[in-house]
Order: structure tokens, then C-alpha cells, then sequence
């Protein structure tokens, strides 16, 4: 006898994450597999707090957008592939509020994503790759063992171009943020 395996879509998701409170439980959505998302150790959590800040902080004081943690989007051509990047940012003329209860179908101007212990950098640029190629515009890799982070951006050619930033450097916001800069020093904690 053969076993069917179930594909899920971001619809699904809805049901089996219990938004009407019985379950506690995050999950992204791949390909329509459903992965449970582990809770976050405290230096990753703390680099998306700290990210989401400056992030909001510039966007609000010049009204251009707004900056989210833990943010489900997925594609409208892809309602099998639902993600949450550790932080993302739109545009106050993508979107605005008020903000809905739901995952929202449309991708990220700027997504951050923060390598964790159990992350390769492959991975990592897997995520990238399929942001760059569902409209986001520009995708930071946060690095904390090397204190750094890989900027990707996708060329005219549709190939990820990816720039390493190293802990002297500083990430832009290029023309999604004009004036928006963080030097990496300031925001890695101490060692």
C-alpha cells in the first residue's frame, strides 16, 4: 500500500498553528511541508530585536515603512511555501495599516535572516535565493560567529550576487532606505 503524503498550504497553516489559541506552536511552510520553528536562542533574538529597531526607528521618522519580526509572507504563485523571516521590511506604499490578522501574501521589500547554531550558510542562501526570486529586493544574512553579514541582492542576469560585510563594515539600506546605515560594531553585542 502506498502512503500519500500530505502537501499543506499557507491556508492550512492557519488551522494547524491553532490561531484560535490552541496551539502555541510557529511554523514555515516549504514546499508544503510544515516545519516547526524552535524557539530562538538569546543572541538571535536579541540581534532581531536590535535589527527591527533601527530598521523601524529610521522608517518611522521619515514615514517610509514599516519593520516586522517573525513575519509570515508567502507568494501568491506559491501558496505551498509560507516563510518568516527573523526580520522584514516594507514599504509604507507596499504595506500599511492597519495591518491585517493574517499571513500576508506579498513579499518583503528587505528580509533579514539570522544564522542560527542548527543553520548553514547554505541554507541561508537557499532562503535568500527564493526571497530575491518572489520580490524581495534585498536580503541580509546576519553571521554572528563571524560577526558580519552577507548582503544578496538578485542581478539583471537573475543570479544572487551575495557581498560579504565584515565587522568593520556597515549594512545600507540602499534605495529602499535612503540614509540608512548600521555599522555592524554597534550592533553586535561585546565579546
Amino acid at each position: 500500500m502506498e502512503v500519500k503524503r500530505r502537501l499543506y498550504t499557507v491556508d492550512d497553516v492557519y488551522e494547524v498553528q491553532g490561531w484560535d489559541g490552541t496551539s502555541d506552536r510557529k511554523y514555515e511552510l516549504i514546499d508544503g511541508e510544515l516545519i516547526e520553528m524552535p524557539p530562538s536562542n538569546a543572541l538571535h533574538a536579541w540581534l532581531a530585536s536590535e535589527l527591527a529597531a533601527h530598521l523601524r526607528d529610521f522608517a518611522v521618522s521619515g514615514n517610509l515603512g514599516y519593520a516586522f519580526v517573525e513575519f509570515g509572507a508567502y507568494s501568491t504563485t506559491d501558496k505551498h511555501t509560507l516563510r518568516a523571516p527573523d526580520v522584514a521590511y516594507f514599504s509604507a506604499e507596499r504595506l500599511s495599516p492597519p495591518f491585517p490578522q493574517t499571513f500576508v501574501g506579498l513579499m518583503p521589500d528587505l528580509v533579514v535572516e539570522i544564522m542560527s547554531p542548527s543553520n548553514t550558510i547554505a541554507e541561508l542562501r537557499e532562503k535568500a535565493a527564493w526571497y530575491l526570486q518572489h520580490g524581495t529586493r534585498l536580503v541580509w544574512l546576519v553571521l554572528p560567529d563571524r560577526r558580519g553579514a552577507e548582503v544578496c541582492r538578485q542581478g539583471e542576469d537573475a543570479e544572487i550576487k551575495v557581498e560579504f560585510v565584515g565587522p568593520e563594515g556597515s549594512l545600507s539600506g540602499e534605495d529602499l532606505l535612503p540614509g540608512f546605515k548600521l555599522e555592524l560594531e554597534k550592533l553586535f553585542p561585546p565579546s
